[in-house]
C-alpha cells in the first residue's frame, strides 16, 4: 500500500502541536510538528507511540513499513527525509526514543 494510503488508515492528529523525542539520557533530539511536510511524518511516529509505548526498534521497523515508497527513497537518498532516517538509525542501533506529546494551544518549545 502506498503512503498516502496508509495515512488514510492512521488515527488522526488535529490535536497536537507536535511531538517530541526524547532519547534515553532525556535528550530532546527532534521535535516534529503539526504543520506542512511534517503532518504525515506525526500521524506516523504518534500512531506507532500509541502502538508500542515508545518508538523502538520494532516499532520502526513498523514505521518504515507504513512510509512504504518513501522508505525507499529515503535509503537511496540518506538526508532527504530525516525522519525515516531516525527510523532507519532506531532498528540498526536497536535503540529507542520516548515521546511526549503537545497538544494544540501549547507551546511547542
Amino acid at each position: 500500500m502506498a503512503f498516502a494510503d496508509n495515512l488514510k488508515q492512521l488515527p488522526r492528529v488535529s490535536h497536537l502541536a507536535a511531538l517530541q523525542l526524547i532519547d534515553a539520557d532525556g535528550n530532546l533530539v527532534a521535535t516534529i510538528e503539526n504543520k506542512a511536510g511534517q503532518t504525515g511524518s506525526l500521524a506516523v511516529y504518534n500512531h506507532l507511540a500509541q502502538l508500542y509505548g515508545a518508538i523502538t526498534a520494532e516499532a520502526a521497523s513498523k514505521g518504515l513499513e507504513l512510509y512504504a515508497e518513501h522508505t525507499a527513497d529515503a535509503q537511496a537518498n540518506p538526508g532527504k527525509h530525516p525522519n525515516i532516517d531516525r527510523l532507519v538509525s532506531l532498528v540498526t542501533q536497536n535503540s529507542q526514543l520516548r515521546v511526549k506529546q503537545v497538544f494544540a494551544g501549547s507551546d511547542v518549545t
